[in-house]
């Protein structure tokens, strides 16, 4: 990083930081609320597997455009980059409709989530009709990447947590008119589809009202923005393909359809507590400039990521019943199934934040091919993984499984990054 030094302390770093995490928080209660009320409805083991594994579909075909709002901080410079970031968005967006149409309405859905991720019949219609409604959804949440990056860039970060709050008051009164119209999945989808089409129009109106940041630095061309996103993209993708073998791996255990429902209400948490943590990439690249910024930063991610390791253990045991039971709808079965994986979950927000606070320096350095290449590692191992236990079934709870194989994955690409970091001698201050 150049440039004159910020001066950062941690005041500075929370009032920019907090309002995205806030904004990630705000995103995962939807995802909560979302299964809160599927955890209601009848038939709700089904239901509540059905949509965690579109979810985990969608997540991983629709992954390449979660970084759009990066590659717009990193390089939207003036309107023709922000117009080259637009185009690669919009292209990222229909491919993912397709692929996501492709398993929704064909038979190759039928093959691919019965065949390929062993998923039984009920569950596979329950997930394909999810998928049927979310099809439209990459253009939304394409079009927001850039509006929040955008907002981010501005440094006006209370705006990303404004719109999101209106996503879930868009998200409770959709739940509320559409239950009598649809059941199941289909129900989360479409709660889903509504609230982040609202929350996409309302940033979008925000960053329209922004100015870009304007450098002096030339702005990159349309082949240069494209060379630089298009590992960032892939990486993500990748990223998603370990909840998605995961799922793979877990339905073909005795308990798949417990095991598959449980890992969707974790990842829920997961998401809630440790998604937060993926902001600090974009923390470093907006306001890391000197050997001060970056210790200030570090000192924040310990605290945070501490924290956030806290209140999952608190959730998973004491507030146990108040939580889960309570507040999640889940029955005693559930909630005693899920604790002790949930527990262990408590190292996901330390292991999750470093990884990130890694991928900024990568970032920054304009490095993003080896953050595609740790996220190979990451999906080589769980490749392996699925061959070995479906010879040899482990002898646990496959809701254990899923959590050790995620825990796993996350430690494998914290390890790359640090081992790559020192060979090619980056910001060796940061971790």
């Amino acid at each position: 990083m150049t440039g004159k030094s910020l001066n950062i302390n941690l005041r500075d770093v929370s009032l920019f930081f907090f309002p995205l995490l806030l904004n990630v928080q705000l995103m995962s209660v939807s995802h909560s609320i979302i299964n809160a009320g599927l955890a209601r409805q009848e038939n709700f083991i089904i239901a509540l597997a059905g949509f965690s594994v579109a979810m985990v579909l969608h997540l991983f075909l629709a992954s390449p455009s979660y970084q759009n709002h990066t590659v717009t901080i990193a390089m939207v410079r003036g309107r023709k980059s922000l117009k080259s970031v637009t185009l690669f968005a919009f292209l990222v967006g229909s491919y993912v409709s397709v692929m996501l149409a492709l398993v929704a309405f064909t038979p190759f859905g039928t093959f691919f989530l019965g065949t390929v991720l062993g998923i039984n019949d009920a569950i596979s219609a329950e997930a394909r009709g999810a998928l049927s409604i979310l099809v439209l959804l990459p253009f939304a949440t394409g079009l927001r990447g850039i509006a929040q990056g955008v907002v981010i860039q501005a440094r006006r970060t209370e705006m990303v947590s404004i719109a999101t709050g209106i996503r879930i008051a868009a998200l409770i009164a959709t739940l509320i008119l559409a239950r009598d119209h649809f059941t199941g999945a289909r129900l989360g989808a479409v709660a889903l589809l509504t609230c982040v089409t609202v929350e996409t129009f309302v940033i979008t109106l925000i960053a329209w009202r922004l100015r870009i940041r304007y450098q002096s630095e030339e702005e990159k061309s349309t082949r240069e923005i494209i060379a630089y996103a298009f590992p960032l993209a892939y990486s993500s993708c990748l990223q998603q393909t370990i909840p998605l073998l995961i799922n793979a791996i877990i339905s073909r255990l005795p308990d798949g359809p417990q095991a598959l429902a449980a890992f969707g209400v974790i990842r829920g948490f997961l998401f809630l507590l440790a998604g937060p943590l993926r902001n600090l990439q974009q923390a470093y690249l907006t306001l890391v400039v000197s050997r001060a910024d970056n210790r200030v930063l570090l000192q924040f991610f310990r605290r945070v990521s501490g924290g956030m390791a806290l209140l999952m253990i608190l959730i998973a045991w004491p507030f146990n019943r108040l939580v889960l039971g309570t507040i999640m709808g889940l029955n005693d079965e559930m909630r005693s199934y899920i604790v002790f994986p949930l527990l262990f979950c408590a190292l996901y927000p330390i292991l999750y934040g470093a990884s990130n606070l890694l991928r900024g320096v990568f970032a920054g350095a304009h490095k993003t091919a080896y953050l595609g290449r740790s996220t190979i590692w990451k999906a080589i191992y769980m490749l392996v993984c699925w061959g070995g236990f479906t010879l040899f079934p482990p002898p646990l709870a496959g809701v254990f499984v899923g959590v050790a194989l995620l825990l796993t994955a996350e430690t494998i690409e914290l390890l790359y990054l640090k081992r790559q970091k020192r060979t090619l001698q980056l910001n060796q201050r940061l971790i």
